[in-house]
């Protein structure tokens, strides 16, 4: 166990133990960012989504010098479709939908350039990479065992988007004891009122799926727990 942190949230101060904190990045794949995208497909504008880059990559950055592990997550699903649900298959646009040709290669099919994460964010050499076939990352994914082989309590979560998968994820982890700890300007949405509620839902009646903070505060935490080396 290491020194406990303190990191200034909504609705009260957030305190975790970096030695048993993950830094858990949801979704940030081509198909969902990029100009051209599926997410763009849909009707929607992806500068909403790309705000986030940037601050998440000083986050990552700061966690990775902290020694807390950073947990990547991709939606997508096999080739052949077999573990995408057909009432998920037929909802968005008829014109293109999951599997069809897009873009960045068939959309949300894992192997194909558009499924992967973003190049700003790319995992890092034997950090863990979740595929998980629906919105929040537990289900049919090995994210739980991944927690317990590393006796990991708190979650610090950031990616896309905020009112689905993040907080689908958020719901998942708060079911199974997590600490969780969304990073105000690490998680995004296609809608400004979608990513104001969905934040206030989290913090809401006392934290009652987690707390929230900006990631300067985070960062501040995570460099106060990063180890100092020594010159002999």
């Amino acid at each position: 166990m290491s020194a406990p942190q303190h990191v200034p949230a909504a609705p009260a101060p957030y305190v975790f133990d970096p030695s048993t904190t993950a830094l858990l990045v949801i979704d940030m794949q081509r198909d969902f960012l990029l100009p051209g995208g599926f997410g763009e497909s849909l009707g929607n504008d992806v500068a909403m989504l790309r705000t986030v880059i940037d601050p998440l990559s000083r986050l990552m950055a700061a966690a990775r010098a902290a020694g807390i592990p950073v947990i990547h997550t991709r939606e997508g699903h096999l080739p052949d479709l077999s573990d995408c649900p057909p009432a998920k298959h037929k909802r968005g646009n008829p014109a293109q939908r999951i599997g069809d040709p897009g873009r960045f290669g068939r959309i949300l099919i894992r192997g194909e350039y558009g499924h992967d994460i973003v190049d700003e964010l790319a995992p890092l050499p034997g950090e863990v990479v979740i595929d998980k076939p629906g919105k929040g990352a537990f289900y049919a994914t090995e994210l739980t065992e991944v927690l317990e082989r590393d006796a990991i309590a708190s979650l610090i979560v950031t990616g896309v988007t905020t009112e689905v998968c993040v907080h689908t994820t958020v719901r998942e982890a708060n079911d199974r004891g997590y600490e969780c700890l969304v990073v105000s300007d690490c998680v995004g949405s296609y809608f400004p009122e979608f990513q104001r509620v969905g934040l206030d839902m989290i913090a809401a009646q006392g934290g009652i799926f987690g707390w929230v903070a900006d990631s300067a505060a985070v960062i501040d935490a995570f460099a106060a727990a990063t180890p100092t080396s020594t010159s002999a």
